[in-house]
């Protein structure tokens, strides 16, 4: 009996195998080792995070300008015997530091802030040894994805150049004119290690997803909200290095009360500082600077409200949570903030403060990448 055959078989002809399409052409050829230079970024951003806190611990514990020297390799060594540390101390001895704060402090003190100082150093040899080691790996292995080494080697130029800044700040403590770094060196200084941080982080981000995923993510971009949280993010730039100016002249030690300034709203003799133009008042005088400081806290609030209050309108779940996070943690860091300046800024408290600082920054970069680059979830799963 003959075989029936298909309408629509071509008469004379074999059949043709279907053609199926190949998944993750975009990514072949162009991934590299994305996870592993991930879990390497993810290294790095902790080192970061760890010597940003180290940094302030050094800024809280005047420790900063124990060392007056900078030698970035022989320098990795402390002394090593009583006559090394002799030699030290004659050095720190010979500083404006010593002469107009610390005279008559022991060796044995010395050693204390030696150590937060030598500590702070020892660990940017370390981040920038773990960049180092790690780029030529990936780049001698050429598995370093397309379109990646560029933005790679300038994190490691970035971390070069936070080593000299780190120099030229602690040399402005040791000319003689003062006793501390100039709070806009250390302004600069805190400004770029949060500018490594947050690019070490939106590069953890963008690894997390392939190049296929990422550009299918981006036809789903929620425009308002990444002009708004890359508003928000500009802003909270501006407010950590206005803290920054706050630490460098000690000014939330100046005014421990809240939510007045020692009894006024905005401090007396704000624009006077002692021989020096108005302008030099918005660096050097504690009462406005602190008082800058907590206004553009109270301003950065109602902007982060504002923010969340369009996230939460999202249509992915994901951003919606990256939103409600950011506005959480930034309630908390204004919380910390007035328990800094209640607390004249206690060591434990004022260090949560700069850690507080560290995830709110970390979670509003997330927050952008999110609507960015959206999470489209599932409604039979309950994720969107």
């Amino acid at each position: 009996m003959a075989q029936k055959r298909s309408i629509f078989e071509e008469v004379g002809g074999e059949a043709r195998p279907v053609s199926v399409p190949t998944p993750g052409l975009i990514d072949r050829g162009t991934a590299g080792a994305r996870r592993a230079i991930r879990l390497w970024l993810l290294l790095i951003f902790a080192l970061v995070a760890a010597m940003i806190v180290v940094g302030g611990l050094t800024r809280l514990t005047d420790s900063g300008l124990s060392i007056t020297e900078w030698r970035p390799v022989t320098g990795a060594l402390p002394p090593m015997d009583a006559a090394g540390w002799e030699a030290e101390f004659a050095k720190y001895q010979a500083s404006p530091e010593y002469q107009l704060q610390n005279k008559g402090m022991t060796i044995d003190a010395f050693k204390s802030i030696y150590w937060w100082e030598w500590g702070h150093r020892q660990l940017g040899r370390v981040i920038g040894l773990v960049w180092a080691l790690g780029f030529a790996g990936f780049l001698v292995a050429r598995k370093i994805p397309v379109g990646w080494t560029g933005r790679l080697l300038g994190l490691g130029a970035l971390g070069g150049l936070q080593g000299a800044i780190g120099w030229w700040m602690v040399a402005s403590g040791l000319s003689g004119a003062m006793v501390d770094v100039a709070s806009y060196r250390l302004a600069t200084h805190l400004g770029l290690a949060f500018v490594i941080l947050g690019l070490t982080a939106w590069y953890v981000l963008l690894l997390g997803r392939s190049e296929g995923a990422l550009l299918q993510a981006r036809r789903g971009r929620e425009a308002k909200l990444v002009s708004l949280s890359t508003g928000l993010m500009h802003f909270a730039f501006l407010q950590i290095l206005l803290g920054a100016l706050v630490a460098g002249i000690d000014a939330g030690r100046a005014f421990p009360t809240w939510p007045d300034m020692n009894g006024q709203f905005f401090p007396a003799d704000a624009f006077y500082v002692p021989g020096r133009p108005v302008w030099a008042a918005f660096f050097e005088n504690a009462g406005l600077v602190q008082f800058i400081h907590r206004m553009a806290g109270y301003l950065l609030l109602a902007f982060g409200v504002v923010a969340f209050l369009k996230g939460r309108r999202s249509t992915h779940a994901a951003t919606r949570t990256a939103f409600l996070a950011v506005i959480c943690m930034m309630a908390l860091q204004v919380g910390l903030g007035i328990a800094t300046a209640l607390t004249a800024a206690h060591l434990h408290v004022a260090i949560t403060h700069q850690v507080g600082a560290i995830l709110l920054w970390v979670l509003i970069l997330r927050a952008r990448h999110l609507s960015q680059y959206p999470i489209v979830g599932s409604i039979r799963e309950g994720t969107q």
